[in-house]
């Protein structure tokens, strides 16, 4: 058991692994389980999970520094990229940057666009805040200065960076990761002056509001791009997510990349100043991490403590 940000968590030493998973508090982890037994007992309808919907709505929003109504809710960052590629005229030219996730890119390339190697060229910029593989942090002052249509992914920076992305156009991201809640759930803001450049081309009860007929009637705000949520994802997220969001996300970033660059300088590297840290080091006995590009990737979040760096250090002499 571990104190963390007013939180009690229940993870075991050594999980380094955040970029992959993160860790419920244990009160994210009590309210699903609640949930579960509320589920098994037929204690619920499916309407008595719409205020945790609209809760992780609001949290999400907050996190990303725009209004409830400018974000829907569904269950992939795929999906909401897909939107975004689908309604580009065909041909489009697409800046990502080298070694981008999938869930990024491949909708651009199903959709039939370029991708291009510089912004100067490009019709719209699809990239992560923080890249996945390494860790690396966007230059959003750039990209704001460019001038570009951008889609920002912040499934790796929602929930340990302070976040203001009001200015973008779209800006997508998952539960599970940082913000610490179950599997399920991910949210796209969508800049109101962009509502009509999407279609909702997974239109159905939940984004009309309209159980049955064949008349298309959209809300007139984000959640016209509403998937029929996963329950329990938004559950969890209905918790951790307005917990997120009351943090010192400054204090979350220094306290993680304090970790990060303890562990690169007992290395003998470079700090990066980020929550994700790849290197050429091999799998470490006792510690949880990932591979990412042929390369171990270590990830600390609030509930990591430098002893758990230090087993990496001291398993690598």
């Amino acid at each position: 058991m571990r104190e963390a940000f007013g939180a009690v968590f229940d993870v075991e030493p050594g999980y380094l692994n955040t970029a992959s998973i993160g860790v419920p508090p244990r009160h994210v982890a009590d309210a699903v389980a609640a949930a579960h037994e509320r589920w098994r007992r037929g204690q619920d309808t499916s309407s008595d999970f719409g205020t945790a919907v609209e809760t992780s709505r609001e949290a999400f929003g907050r996190v990303v520094g725009v209004p409830a109504t400018s974000v829907a809710c569904g269950a992939t960052v795929s999906q909401f990229v897909s939107l975004v590629a689908r309604a580009l005229p065909k041909g489009s030219k697409i800046f990502v940057q080298p070694g981008e996730f999938t869930s990024v890119t491949l909708p651009f390339v199903a959709a039939g666009h370029e991708m291009v190697s510089t912004v100067d060229e490009c019709d719209l910029v699809a990239v992560s805040v923080v890249q996945s593989a390494d860790g690396a942090v966007a230059d959003l002052e750039a990209l704001k200065a460019s001038g570009k249509p951008v889609v920002l992914d912040v499934s790796q920076a929602a929930g340990w960076m302070p976040l203001s992305l009001a200015w973008a156009d779209f800006v997508v991201g998952v539960a599970y990761k940082w913000l610490m809640a179950p599997k399920g759930a991910a949210w796209m803001a969508v800049r109101p002056d962009r509502m009509d450049f999407l279609e909702p081309v997974a239109a159905n009860w939940y984004s009309t509001g309209e159980n049955y007929g064949t008349e298309l009637v959209l809300r007139s705000d984000a959640r016209r791009f509403d998937l029929a949520p996963a329950w329990f994802a938004h559950v969890g997220a209905a918790v951790a997510l307005p917990w997120v969001a009351s943090l010192d996300l400054a204090a979350v970033r220094a306290h993680n990349a304090n970790l990060t660059d303890h562990l690169l300088t007992g290395l003998g590297l470079e700090p990066n100043g980020s929550a994700i840290v790849s290197v050429d080091v091999p799998h470490v006995s006792g510690v949880v991490s990932s591979v990412r590009a042929a390369r171990t990737r270590f990830a600390c979040h609030l509930y990591n403590t430098v002893e758990d760096v230090d087993r990496v250090l001291k398993a690598l002499g």
